[in-house]
């Protein structure tokens, strides 16, 4: 049975396998989704030559046409892996990822591409629920936001290398060759997963795939104040990411002028992602999610408020821009792996829809939010800038009224 004893960390699910290789394993599933994302960025001018597409915005629907299709599949994964087990359905996710990563390598004009990313998208949502989902399954609350922070310490890992590896696949062969590498670290993990991860949602606890228990999870889930506040608020926050990344190839190769070196630009200022999973594992524990994410909160709005105000006095440098966004994208760090903790601690019973739940609403707000900021780029930092903040403030908001006023109260 699930372990819900705050204190314990060895569930019975994921015994015989060791705690070192849980986090390993569920980091290696959960980093399918941002490899297959930031991989591409330094390849997207060469995929615009080869369709001859010259416009750096439309480019961007290489990335945001991937985040809809993980968005969207979030939808089904979490009440499939609740009525058949998180192996099956999470196993099917990472054979279609390696399906549309062949379709990708393989297409022939840039609307295949755009199915293909979909479909690597739809993939990488099996991915990501059921990660989430298997943490829950083994633990709860301080512990369960600590353990989520040691996956997401790794998980940042791969968005700080990924740009730099890309640019060094291109640098021997063309935008098609991160296709195959995609494909290959996607049957590794696969494999890996076949042989050494265990099914953690016993018979006992699954959920009859009708209509009416759908519904009434999506409903248990949607009318919990906590869930759903959270849910919205991680959203917000998140979408101002997507809109950086979204627009980060442009903002460092156009006002910056890095050229080739803005992956190692990007790598600098997406340590600070790192630093923040590696300090919440260890602060979490002692402090609670709410001190820390709402903390970390406000700092995010003072840093986009900072930002605004030089970006619209054309005196945002390009040190300046970077150690802004470090500390926003540490801020991002310390925020999302407790907001997921929040979100999904009152909900054990129904953890697969209520990830599922979590994960697509967070993510088709984020889109929502990062395309506009993308599409609004002009030359300037100005736009995103403003975006930033006003997200930041209504994620504020919307946490104020989830706890009703009370913030940075300490949680169990």
């Amino acid at each position: 049975m699930t372990d819900t004893n705050a204190n314990a960390w060895v569930s019975a699910t994921h015994r015989p396998m060791g705690f070192p290789e849980f986090v390993a394993i569920v980091a290696s599933i959960i980093a399918l989704n941002p490899l297959a994302m930031d991989v591409m960025l330094p390849a997207l001018p060469h995929i615009g030559a080869s369709f001859g597409i010259s416009d750096g915005n439309t480019l961007q629907s290489v990335l945001s046409a991937f985040l809809l299709g993980f968005g969207v599949g979030q939808f089904v994964i979490g009440p499939l892996s609740d009525r058949y087990g998180r192996r099956p359905v999470l196993l099917g996710g990472m054979v279609l990822y390696g399906a549309a990563s062949v379709l990708a390598l393989l297409a022939p004009s840039f609307e295949t591409l755009l199915l293909a990313r979909v479909l690597q998208g739809l993939g990488t949502a099996a991915t990501r629920v059921i990660a989430t989902s298997i943490v829950r399954d083994c633990y709860a609350g301080r512990r369960m936001a600590s353990v989520m922070s040691l996956v997401m310490m790794i998980f940042v890992a791969v968005p700080i290398i990924a740009p730099s590896f890309g640019q060094a696949v291109m640098a021997v062969t063309d935008w098609r060759g991160i296709f195959v590498v995609l494909m290959a670290y996607g049957l590794l993990a696969l494999a890996w997963s076949v042989l050494r991860l265990p099914e953690t949602l016993p018979e006992s606890e699954r959920k009859p795939l009708t209509a009416r228990q759908v519904f009434d999870s999506f409903r248990q889930t949607l009318t919990n104040r906590q869930t759903l506040g959270y849910a919205v608020a991680a959203g917000g926050v998140q979408g101002t990411l997507f809109g950086y990344v979204f627009s980060s190839e442009q903002v460092f190769t156009e006002v910056y002028h890095l050229g080739h070196y803005f992956p190692l630009a990007f790598a600098a200022i997406a340590i600070g992602i790192a630093l923040a999973g590696f300090l919440n594992a260890r602060l979490v524990i002692r402090l609670g999610m709410r001190v820390i994410s709402h903390t970390a909160l406000v700092i995010y709005v003072l840093v986009a408020m900072v930002m605004l105000t030089a970006a619209s006095l054309h005196a945002l440098p390009l040190a300046l821009y970077m150690a802004l966004s470090m500390i926003a994208l540490f801020t991002f760090g310390l925020m999302m792996s407790n907001f997921t903790a929040l979100a999904l601690e009152p909900q054990g019973h129904i953890a697969g829809t209520a990830s599922s739940l979590y994960g697509a609403i967070t993510t088709l707000i984020g889109i929502a939010v990062g395309v506009t900021l993308g599409q609004l780029y002009n030359g300037t930092l100005v736009p995103f800038a403003a975006g930033s903040l006003a997200c930041n403030l209504a994620a504020l908001a919307v946490v104020l009224a989830t706890e009703r006023g009370r913030m940075f109260r300490p949680s169990r």
